[in-house]
Order: structure tokens, then C-alpha cells, then sequence
């Protein structure tokens, strides 16, 4: 009998063991895509994704959307695979590839773009009776400037510090919707943004203020800005964009991509491409935010200046547009 108990062990431990491994090769590999701040575009970008469903049907990955900082985290997490995917501005993807982000000489060189995704301009919101007309009015001011470590705070600083500012107003590093509240309250002077139009958090500030946009493509032209970071291009916030801003406010803007790790494997990348890439998918991100009509199979790869993925390469190909 002891014999016997024995043999019937052995074989149900074996069984358990085959119907573990089985188990294991289905399991699907979760995929980690870099968002943003509540309140930023990053993080819708990541949960549309997410949630669309025939990404949610992919038999072997699952995309699991998680927040961040913004830019510059994405850029050193998607670079050391702590995240697969994120939302990266291409000029820090630039900066970064070549060893030129501020105070940082690490080359980010396992970042590879994927997709255009929109472009995100830069926006100062001030009270309409302030009398804050350039970025120079800004000394002594509070002010905020974007999430430490999101793209927002990166280009708030190197705009400012090239205008000759940073040091001399009062920064207050917070997230877009905060920086709305506290602006609401008289905490604040100004608040810097750098996501699509039009912004919930600009929304929200114009609900108690009444509120003007800062003329910032006049500071960039007069002082050179676009000479000096030629990856920024030129751009306007319409009209009636925000309640009470009844003329277009010129401003700059970089372009938001979707980057990859490099040993992202080729197929999933171009399976994820050819999913939000059809008109069922541009229509699902369109639902999930206006923003996202920018996204098309024509401006894919706009401003990418810096290598693809390969999985990117083959679908891009396919298109025509590479």
C-alpha cells in the first residue's frame, strides 16, 4: 500500500507540475507603458491604450498604463526597461540620445521612437487684469512649473532660464490640476503648462478667474530661442480656445511621441501600431480625448528625428509614409 501511495503521488505531483507549466507558457507578459501627472495628456495617452479592447484581446501581452512624472521619467524608464512604452517629448529624446539633458552627460540610448502622437505647445496662464505680458514680468512672481522630473518643468526651466528668469521667480513644482487649484485660490501668479490644448487644468483656472494667456512665441522670436533649440516649432493657441481668451496667443511647441525600449520585441510593437492605427482605433483615442486628432497614418512619423524602433520601421513601411 505504502508502495502504492507512493507511485500515485509521484503522478499527481506530476500532473500538478505539467498543468503549472502550462499554465506558465499562456500566461500573458504585462507591458508597461509610461503615462504622465493626473491632468496631463501622457496619462490619457497610456490608459486609451490600455483599454481599448482589442489590445485587451492580444493573446500573449497586456498593456498596464502607469503614472509618471511626465517626459524625463518615461525617458530614463523606458531607457533602463523599467517601462516598455512611454510618452517622451522628441526633443528630450534628442537631448537625451545625445548626452545633453541638463545637468545629466548619460547618453539615453536605448529609447527608440514608435509614433507621432500630437503636439504639445507651451502655455502661461496669468489673470487677465495681472499685467504679466512677457515671461521678464515674471520676477518675484509665484509661479508653477510643472511636476519635478515631467517634460513640462524641464522646458519651463530651460525657457525661463534662457529668458533669464528662473532664478528670480518663485517656483512651486507641482502637477497641472494642483497648479489650477492653487492659481484658483490666489496662491499662485502664473502656471506654466506644456500638453495639448485645450487643457482641463486651463479649464479649471478659467472657471474662477478670469484669465489671459502669455504672448510666448514674441519671447521666443526676440530672444533667439528658436535659433538655439531649432526642434521647437512654431504655433498659436486659437481663439476661444479658453473662456475669456477671445485672440490667438502665439506660442511654440515640441512634438509627444511614443517611444519603446529597444528589446521591446519587434512584433509587439507593430501589433500594437496596427491596432490604434486603423479607424476603429484613431476613433477610440479621439473619444478619449480631442487632442488625439492629430493622430493619423499621415503624420506618424512627424517630428521623429532620432532612430525608430524596428518594429515601428516595418509598420511605418507597410504605410508608405517611410
Amino acid at each position: 500500500m505504502n508502495k502504492l501511495f507512493g507511485i500515485l503521488s509521484v503522478i499527481c505531483l506530476s500532473m500538478v507540475m505539467t498543468f503549472a507549466t502550462a499554465a506558465d507558457s499562456h500566461a500573458k507578459k504585462r507591458i508597461v507603458f509610461g503615462g504622465g501627472p493626473a491632468g496631463g495628456t501622457f496619462q490619457v495617452v497610456a490608459n486609451a491604450i490600455q483599454v481599448y479592447q482589442p489590445v485587451k484581446d492580444m493573446a500573449d501581452f497586456t498593456v498596464k498604463a502607469q503614472s509618471s512624472a511626465g517626459s524625463v521619467e518615461n525617458l530614463r524608464k523606458v531607457d533602463s526597461g523599467k517601462s516598455d512604452f512611454g510618452v517622451v517629448y522628441s526633443g528630450h529624446v534628442y537631448l537625451g540620445a545625445n548626452g545633453k539633458m541638463k545637468n545629466d552627460p548619460k547618453k539615453y540610448e536605448n529609447v527608440m521612437a514608435v509614433a507621432y502622437l500630437y503636439g504639445a505647445p507651451a502655455q502661461l496662464v496669468v489673470r487677465a487684469d495681472s499685467g504679466i505680458k512677457s515671461v521678464k514680468d515674471l520676477a518675484g512672481k509665484k509661479v508653477g512649473v510643472g511636476n519635478a522630473g515631467s517634460g513640462a518643468f524641464a522646458n519651463c526651466e530651460l525657457f525661463f532660464t534662457h529668458m533669464g528668469v528662473w532664478d528670480s521667480v518663485e517656483r512651486n513644482a507641482m502637477g497641472y490640476n494642483d497648479a489650477a487649484a492653487a492659481f484658483g485660490n490666489n496662491q499662485l501668479d502664473a502656471f506654466w503648462l506644456f500638453t495639448a490644448f485645450p487643457s482641463g487644468a486651463v479649464i479649471m483656472a478659467a472657471q474662477t478667474n478670469d484669465i489671459a494667456l502669455v504672448d510666448l512665441g514674441a519671447d521666443a522670436m526676440a530672444s533667439g530661442f528658436y535659433e538655439k533649440y531649432p526642434y521647437f516649432a512654431k504655433l498659436s493657441v486659437p481663439a476661444g480656445t479658453y473662456k475669456g481668451v477671445e485672440t490667438a496667443t502665439p506660442s511654440f511647441q515640441d512634438s509627444a511621441l511614443w517611444v519603446a525600449n529597444k528589446d521591446v520585441p519587434e512584433d509587439v510593437v507593430y501589433k500594437l501600431l496596427s491596432v490604434i492605427y486603423t479607424d476603429e482605433g484613431l476613433a477610440h483615442m479621439v473619444g478619449q480625448k480631442k487632442t488625439f486628432k492629430e493622430m493619423s497614418i499621415a503624420s506618424g512619423v512627424n517630428g521623429i528625428v532620432t532612430p525608430m524602433h524596428p518594429g515601428a520601421i516595418k509598420f511605418w513601411k507597410e504605410k508608405g509614409v517611410l
